[in-house]
């Protein structure tokens, strides 16, 4: 079921006729590409593979990434942010949501943390949608402490051999190259930490099980598992023990992330009930016309207009290179607890008929609930903020 409405626009200014004519091809893309597929993906429990190289064909892939590369050569992360809101309006954000982490949470390592040989290994694939790309770092004792982490990387002459185990991997299924945190050095914590690229491909590499969930059905959530899998040195990002640096510089942009995705399903979620509390009706009068309806909306419209002003003020700050990870997590937590509060309320304004799965409304309440949890819950990033303050 289509959630869209006109009126929904990237508050961020000064949109230009490229980002218009960016918005014009994903929603064309996320029409006909997703929508259609998105019920069957969900009863598979994965979206289809293929989908990556066509959203690589219509150009929504690596928009950052220098033409050289195959990608779009524009550093604005309001394309983006593009993507992931036209999917909020189709109501396919979940199916979306896996080309999304492609783009916006697994490029950046490869463009930014890579040699000039390394970007012209993979790249080119990657922008294409040929290569698609999932990151490790979740293990089944350490999830938000990753300097926990006991998945090791032992060099040996030109390559390391990896040992370990990872687990609610997303693209754990669909992923042909996947970043992969370990130790290369487990007599440290933080400075222990690398990062390699692993082909799935490599002997002793493996998948696990994929997972059951509450919500996003058709994420290919699931185990990776690595018993003595040969990894070639030159498969390294950064250096030696530069892993943690290297994922606590992009977790801010992987946070924004998710604060978008939030504000985006909650304007979904709010666009059905206002439209579903004006049709139906109770003691003779729309539902809507109570006016403990009209102020449950009003509260609902006016937080998500403010929460629009500080996502896009964070997208700025992130393309002028200086979004921090305080203000990443405020905005992950804050949106993230926003859209659990404002979805819960519009399935409340449904009654009865918000807990049907006939009724869209229910479906995205399973698939925000998560929102709050990954990327780091929000006790994690209040105790990111508080840190930065001195506390």
């Amino acid at each position: 079921m289509s959630v869209m409405h006109d009126d929904w626009r990237l508050a961020s200014a000064g949109l230009s006729d490229t980002h218009e004519s960016f918005r014009a091809t994903a929603r064309e893309f996320i029409k006909r590409e997703i929508v259609p597929f998105d019920e069957q993906w969900r009863a598979a429990g994965i979206i289809d593979k293929d989908v990556f190289a066509r959203a690589g064909a219509a150009g929504l892939l690596g928009t950052d990434v220098p033409e050289q590369y195959g990608g779009g050569g524009v550093e604005d992360f309001r394309f983006n942010a593009i993507f992931r809101e036209e999917a909020a309006r189709a109501g396919v954000g979940p199916s979306a949501a896996r080309i999304a982490l492609h783009n916006d949470v697994c490029i950046p390592y490869f463009l930014d943390c890579t040699t000039e040989a390394q970007r012209t290994r993979w790249l080119p694939g990657i922008c294409a949608g040929s290569t698609v790309t999932a990151i490790a770092m979740t293990e089944p004792s350490a999830g938000s402490d990753l300097a926990a982490i006991t998945t090791s990387a032992v060099r040996e002459g030109d390559a390391y051999v990896l040992n370990g185990a990872k687990t609610m991997i997303s693209n754990s299924v669909n992923c042909d190259l996947v970043i992969v945190a370990c130790k290369t050095d487990p007599t440290k914590r933080h400075d222990g930490m690398s990062l390699l690229v692993v082909d799935p491909s490599s002997a002793g590499f493996s998948r696990g099980k994929r997972f059951s969930k509450v919500g996003q059905a058709s994420s290919d959530l699931g185990e990776l598992f690595f018993d003595d899998v040969v990894v070639p040195a030159d498969h390294l990002l950064g250096g030696e023990g530069e892993g943690f640096r290297l994922l606590v510089t992009k977790l801010p942009r992987e946070r924004l992330s998710i604060a978008l995705d939030a504000v985006y399903q909650a304007e979904a979620a709010l666009a059905l009930t206002l439209d579903y509390t004006s049709q139906r009706t109770a003691f003779g009068k729309p539902i809507a016309s109570f006016q403990h309806s009209r102020f449950v909306l009003a509260e609902m419209r006016t937080e998500l207009d403010i929460a629009r002003v500080f996502v896009d003020r964070q997208i700025d700050a992130l393309n002028a290179g200086e979004l921090s990870a305080e203000a990443a997590a405020e905005a992950k937590w804050w949106c993230s607890e926003l859209c659990k509060r404002v979805v819960d309320q519009c399935v409340q304004l449904h009654g009865g008929y918000g807990y049907m799965d006939e009724f869209e409304i229910s479906r995205i309440w399973r698939d925000t609930r998560v929102l709050t949890l990954y990327g780091g819950t929000t006790e994690i990033m209040k105790e990111i903020i508080g840190r930065g303050m001195g506390a």
